[in-house]
């Protein structure tokens, strides 16, 4: 099996910064794209943001120039600085890693952890 683990998410106030961490663990042979996703109340899940195993980023266009993300490949382990927040950034943010559990099976898993709470306040 494979878990992600967040930490980072707080109560913050508007234009403050966070750094977010996600590390998968568990039975692992190959990770592909790791990202984040966000859901805020009443709202359905979004990208925020997604990084390729070579470190190529995307990110949705509400957060572009303001979120950055990285990883370590080394650890297994991806990060979301987050600067400026805004009120809606308020969300639950989620881990997410696109894994291959083994070489002998190419089939690419979807991942998710549980979410950690992101609480911007004026």
């Amino acid at each position: 099996q494979v878990q992600l683990v967040e930490s980072g998410g707080e109560l913050v106030q508007v234009g403050g910064s966070l750094r977010l961490s996600c590390a998968a663990s568990g039975t692992i042979f190959s990770i592909r794209a790791m990202g984040w996703y966000r859901q805020a109340p009443g709202k359905q899940r979004e990208l925020v943001a997604l990084i390729s195993s070579g470190g190529t980023p995307n990110y949705a266009a509400s957060v572009k120039d303001r979120f950055t993300i990285s990883r370590d490949n080394d650890r297994n382990t991806v990060y979301l600085s987050t600067n400026n927040l805004v009120a809606e950034d308020t969300a639950v943010y989620y881990c997410y890693a696109a894994v291959r559990i083994s070489s002998s099976n190419p089939a690419w898993d979807a991942y998710w952890g549980q979410g950690t709470q992101v609480t911007v306040s004026s």
